[in-house]
């Protein structure tokens, strides 16, 4: 799959607020089939034996452990002895209906993408395809981005719930004035989006995706998402980021802020837009990504009066930073992106399609991608950087998500990218860990008042884990699906180790790697499609 093209282009997209985005229409993807077999439990007593536990709060490993699993929940943590030490069995829980050995192995609470969508046709057109992929890589809980007003994700969302189907738990954020059933026209007055925001509450969602609307229209939706206990996230495009920067937006009470956008013109020091050059068209994708990444040097830079001032703002307005680094870590080396160890065995053809260059597909803005574009990304990643680790120091939440299936960047495998981003930002991994798991589930719970759920690893909270057999703090490749490229000095060979092992959900074995084969199978079964039968009828 290395060929540009080798797979044809599609042609597929519409403009919305935020700007150019897949035109998914939700309904039009396939359900996840039935769970039927797939998956081990729950169990009536399940005792995961010998584990280092990583628990999601920032604290250091710790194990050997057993873990001690009733139904969904986890009902206790026992420490079993020391390492190094033969471990002294009368210590250790019992009366277990089903036993994990997990001895050596590291556990720690399932991951939290905040920043997700479903596929799309014709890209991803089965649910199935993308769930598979997120929870191969530990992902058990996901925030649809945008469709959450859609029947499709609500009804999806419900058989997560109830684990019918193989998916993460989701939660249904929804774009104001869409959704079946909303006969109320567009968002163009403060009344009509209190009424779109009561409605979606009514139908089911748990939160609004905004863009950069007018200020009072902004103001409105914050306003009576707040009212209805439902939570907020915002792209603030850069149509409408000169009257509602990040800056705006938090001191009306907005949630999360994902991406940059908004960020960097809060910060703008010669003009209070960026310094457009004139023949700039923002329904020109390449003007769109390559200028942006142009704002690094037009900022006040790092450590300045004004650089801090707004990093203790909004930390006190207790904004959530969900950046999304992965998305566009592309601009920084499209080679590297397009040549990625997993696309040709885990990407399908449809969705390869729509990464390639192509003036209708969103995302898929490499028209003439110069060395020039790549290091205004990698200038721009410099400086984003700064800022997030920086505003993590001085206490805010910053959470991972992964926006997966546009700009070559595959559901699951993206996510995990994320972590190293945060790495590379300056993160501890114990703080990548506690951003993915526990600031993850913060930011889901906070609207409505409620204690967290899953998120860290304690008895009581629901039983969503995710165990590999090689240490994620030592190297967060072993967490990728095709795993990391090791010599073993033993044998001279070089191997792939790693791979999530296990994901756990409400207390629901599944082998990471079958799911894998499962999407492996997908992918092959298209590719077989698109070559049509064989000459002997086949």
């Amino acid at each position: 799959m290395n060929r540009i093209g080798r797979f044809g282009c599609t042609t597929f997209a519409v403009l919305a607020l935020a700007g150019m985005v897949s035109a998914q229409s939700p309904a039009q993807v396939a359900p996840a089939p039935d769970r039927g077999s797939q998956g081990d439990g729950p169990f009536e007593r399940l005792i995961l034996r010998g584990a280092i536990l990583i628990d999601g709060t920032g604290a250091p490993p710790a194990g050997p452990v057993d873990i001690v699993v009733e139904q969904n929940r986890i009902v206790e943590i026992k420490s079993v002895g020391t390492p190094h030490i033969p471990i002294d069995e009368t210590r250790r829980p019992s009366d277990a209906t089903q036993e994990l050995d997990v001895s050596g192995m590291y556990v720690m609470p399932g991951f939290v993408d905040l920043h997700t969508h479903t596929g799309g046709v014709p890209k991803a057109p089965m649910a199935e395809y993308v769930y598979k992929l997120w929870m191969a890589h530990g992902v058990t809980t996901t925030r649809d981005a945008g469709s959450g007003a859609s029947d499709f994700i609500l009804s999806e969302k419900r058989r997560s719930a109830s684990n019918e189907i193989v998916a993460p738990r989701i939660f249904a954020y929804g774009r104001p004035g869409t959704g079946e059933g909303w006969d109320g026209g567009p968002i163009q007055t403060a009344e009509k989006a209190r009424e779109w925001v009561r409605w979606g509450a009514a139908k089911g969602i748990d939160g609004l995706k905004l863009g950069s609307y007018d200020p009072h229209i902004m103001e409105a939706l914050i306003d009576e998402a707040k009212k209805n206990n439902l939570g907020t996230m915002a792209h603030l495009g850069q149509n409408g980021v000169a009257r509602m920067n990040v800056l705006d937006a938090a001191r009306l009470g907005l949630g999360t802020q994902t991406h940059f956008y908004g960020l960097f013109e809060a910060l703008l020091k010669d003009h209070y837009v960026q310094d457009w050059p004139v023949d700039q068209n923002h329904g020109d994708e390449q003007h769109r990504f390559g200028q942006v990444a142009r704002l690094w040097d037009q900022v006040h830079p790092p450590g300045s009066e004004e650089w801090n001032a707004l990093v203790d703002e909004l930390v006190e307005l207790k904004l959530t930073i969900d950046p999304t680094m992965t998305i566009y870590a592309a601009g920084r080396d499209v080679m590297a992106a397009r040549n990625a160890d997993w696309h040709e065995r885990y990407t399908l053809p449809s969705q390869w399609d729509f990464f390639q260059p192509s003036r209708r597909n969103h995302g898929a803005y490499w028209f003439y991608w110069t060395s020039h574009d790549e290091i205004a990304w990698r200038n721009f990643y410099h400086v984003w950087m700064q800022f997030i680790n920086d505003f993590k120091n001085a206490g805010g939440r910053v959470t991972t998500g992964s926006d997966s299936g546009f700009i070559y960047k595959l559901y699951g495998f993206a996510y995990i990218d994320e972590f190293e981003l945060l790495q590379e930002a300056g993160f501890h991994p114990l703080e990548v860990i506690r951003s993915a798991t526990l600031n993850g589930a913060e930011t889901l719970h906070e609207p409505k008042g409620l204690p967290i759920e899953f998120g860290i690893i304690r008895p009581g909270l629901l039983a969503d884990l995710v165990v590999v057999d090689e240490n994620p703090i030592e190297n967060f490749k072993v967490l990728y699906g095709t795993g990391a490229v090791k010599l073993n000095d033993t044998t001279g060979e070089v191997e792939r180790i790693g791979g999530v092992k296990y994901t756990i959900k409400d207390g629901i074995i599944y082998d990471a790697k079958e799911l894998l084969e499962d999407v492996a199978r997908m992918v092959e079964r298209q590719k077989m499609e698109r070559m049509g039968p064989t000459t002997d009828g086949s």
